[in-house]
């Protein structure tokens, strides 16, 4: 079964206000549509990523680049097809919008792969689970915002079925930071998930202060603590002075950049991205070296892409999405067929490959390249 086109639409949704984290603003949701056909076969229509600034140069990249270089080839062939595209990036160029492209060629021919065979990727990865735990991002740091205001957002999470909630930190100085968590525990009671994610934002000696006033409020995981020009040495020395386990890897863009942050002795868990890092291939080489180390695994954002990654091995743990309407109405409305949550839990999409089902009214009227 042989590839008859590649193609990919970006889309862009204006969002009413500024969802930031300590490092960074949101102020729209943003995915790539890849579309792959066969001859004679099964297609493909998933969406990955949330690249605010370069959706049109994913889709140029996958029209102009990537699709010609595998139209043609056996569906089967999925790492030959990976290493032809990955051969590119050595090549003076912004590797990770390539990697992006990649990701999204790469997990459309895996949708491809699971429809041929009649098997979910869950399935055709290892089909551990048939459900997952979800957990919602949230904490953000809103215009105006109260502790009596995150009380009332981690109650919303509840009332959505989340089973915790993954908190902003690390834009303010770390008593400022902890008292905002203690808040959330305290609405949240003491069995929902809290974990909470500094993006880069501290440095070593800030992020073991924040961690030592939290620490007894039971911490899921405290992700990506410090500065990114020496993150994996500065969280390393963070992990050997805290309780509170240390999760990273979303910033990686390669199963390599995985292995440099175990290879420190810098996490406890793996977060790393399929949808940034190359795709279902790539992020396999991460869980398999995840996973000789001992190490857990959960995922940055994209659940339709993460619920079967997450669920097929043993070492998962946990997705994540934006449960708030207003945060992305791309989970909210894009996927058509989204599983229902209930009780924490997400059950696994069961149709083949990804199983999605998109709204195409809502990519017409949102697509901008």
């Amino acid at each position: 079964m042989r590839i008859a086109g590649i193609d990919a639409i970006a889309i862009d949704i204006p969002l009413a206000k500024n969802f930031g984290g300590s490092t960074y603003a949101v102020r729209k949701r943003s995915t790539v549509i890849t579309r792959l056909r066969t001859v004679d076969g099964p297609t493909s229509e998933i969406y990955n990523g949330d690249n605010r600034e370069a959706g049109p140069e994913i889709v140029r990249l996958i029209r102009e680049q990537l699709a010609p270089l595998i139209t043609g080839d056996d569906i089967f062939a999925r790492e030959r097809i990976w290493s032809k595209l990955f051969a590119l990036t050595p090549a003076s160029r912004d590797r990770r919008t390539l990697l992006e492209a990649i990701a999204c060629v790469d997990c459309a021919v895996w949708d491809v792969l699971g429809k041929a065979m009649g098997r979910s990727v869950r399935e055709l990865l290892g089909g551990y689970a048939d459900e997952i735990p979800i957990i919602s991002i949230g904490g953000y740091y809103l215009e105006g915002g109260t502790l009596a205001d995150i009380g009332r957002e981690m109650e919303a999470y509840r009332r959505a079925g989340m089973a915790g909630c993954k908190f902003k930190v690390g834009a303010l100085a770390p008593a400022a930071d902890a008292a905002r968590v203690t808040a959330a525990r305290q609405a949240a009671g003491p069995d929902f998930m809290l974990a909470v994610d500094a993006n880069r934002g501290w440095t070593a000696e800030e992020a073991i202060s924040f961690a030592h006033l939290v620490e007894p409020l039971d911490i899921c995981w405290f992700e990506e603590p410090c500065h990114w020009h020496d993150d994996a040495a500065q969280m390393a020395r963070v992990r050997a002075r805290i309780s509170i386990p240390i999760n990273a890897g979303q910033s990686e863009m390669t199963s390599s950049g995985v292995r440099r942050l175990i290879d420190a002795g810098a996490v406890d868990l793996i977060n790393y991205d399929a949808s940034a890092g190359g795709g279902v291939t790539d992020w396999r080489r991460a869980a398999a070296l995840s996973a000789t180390a001992g190490l857990r695994l959960t995922h940055h954002e994209e659940a339709q892409i993460a619920q079967h990654l997450i669920a097929a091995v043993p070492e998962g743990m946990c997705i994540e999405c934006f449960a708030d309407p207003e945060r992305d109405p791309v989970w909210q409305r894009l996927w058509a067929n989204r599983p229902a949550i209930n009780d924490g839990m997400m059950r696994v999409a069961r149709g083949a490959g990804f199983g999605l089902e998109l709204d195409a009214a809502m990519i017409a009227k949102y697509r901008v390249a």
